[in-house]
């Protein structure tokens, strides 16, 4: 069970970290296309011209208000009109000329890294980072305030793959502070980056306490985020009288599928054992 676990999770890194480096584009021109998205939002693709477009683009959606500059009259009009607009944030900026109309625009960008938010990096023993890499942590917009939160937490000095990781999961001040206020400070930043990737909170983990449990190792909420074990399938195994189940039982429990109310219909009002449930489900009891 924990080999099948370990390997779905080194899958679903993997793949984060791919697509981190994705976003290491070309420190020169970068050629963009806008596109309509749903509500008013609109749709960005940047790529590298000059590399291979599937290993060196970046896509996402901003709000009109992102895109600096956008004369969104033009953008939406019809016909064809000079397009103007700049994506600007701590680690560095776009500036993308070009043209477009009728809600679609294509040209090209310049990047500039951030020449103060690179020495803050430095200064901060997280590492100098190289212009491409400043062009990722621009694309996925990381910021001061976690790298702030996270010593103020006395979090690991994360590296700067590390922040990427982070900042492109959405992890903020307000996450790190609530988790290291709940306990939990990782000794790798790693696990960070697993917890807000499964969905982790404060809130889940406060769950388990409210139903009598301790708290749980850094690599055992991982376990149990990832099989979708939740406080409430927990406590419907305490009101049938199991008791506190260990970690390894409850994420065996939650792969088989075998739930509290599973575990009634093989013996209404009976006590099984563990191992019972589990044969039971194996050797093809139905509810």
């Amino acid at each position: 069970m924990k080999h099948c676990l370990a390997l779905l999770l080194a899958l679903m890194f993997a793949t984060i970290s791919v697509s981190s480096a994705c976003l290491a584009g070309s420190p020169g021109w970068i050629a963009f296309t806008l596109r309509p998205e749903s509500g008013d939002r609109i749709h960005a693709s940047f790529r590298d011209e000059e590399r291979d477009r599937d290993q060196n683009s970046w896509s996402t959606g901003f709000k009109p208000a992102e895109l600096v500059g956008l004369d969104l009259g033009g953008f939406r009009g019809p016909g064809s009109r000079p397009l103007r607009f700049a994506i600007i944030r701590e680690a560095g900026r776009l500036d993308c000329l070009g043209s477009g109309g009728s809600s679609h625009g294509y040209g090209n960008c310049r990047f500039t890294a951030d020449a103060r938010f690179a020495q803050l990096l430095a200064s901060r023993g997280i590492g100098t980072p190289t212009r491409e890499q400043a062009f990722g942590l621009m694309a996925v917009n990381a910021r001061r305030d976690v790298i702030d939160a996270l010593a103020a937490a006395r979090f690991p000095t994360p590296t700067i793959d590390d922040l990427m990781g982070l900042s492109a999961l959405g992890v903020d001040s307000r996450y790190i502070g609530e988790l290291a206020r709940a306990g939990y400070r990782p000794r790798q930043i790693d696990t960070l980056i697993q917890f807000k990737a499964l969905g982790v909170t404060p809130e889940w983990i406060a769950g388990f306490t409210r139903i009598g449990y301790g708290a749980f190792p850094a690599d055992e909420l991982v376990q149990l985020r990832a099989l979708g074990v939740t406080p409430e399938f927990v406590a419907g195994f305490d009101r049938i009288g199991f008791g506190r189940l260990p970690v390894d039982q409850l994420v065996q429990l939650r792969a088989l599928g075998i739930t509290p109310e599973f575990a009634q219909s093989v013996r209404p009002g009976g006590r099984l054992s563990i191992d019972d449930l589990v044969q039971a489900k194996l050797f093809g009891h139905r509810r």
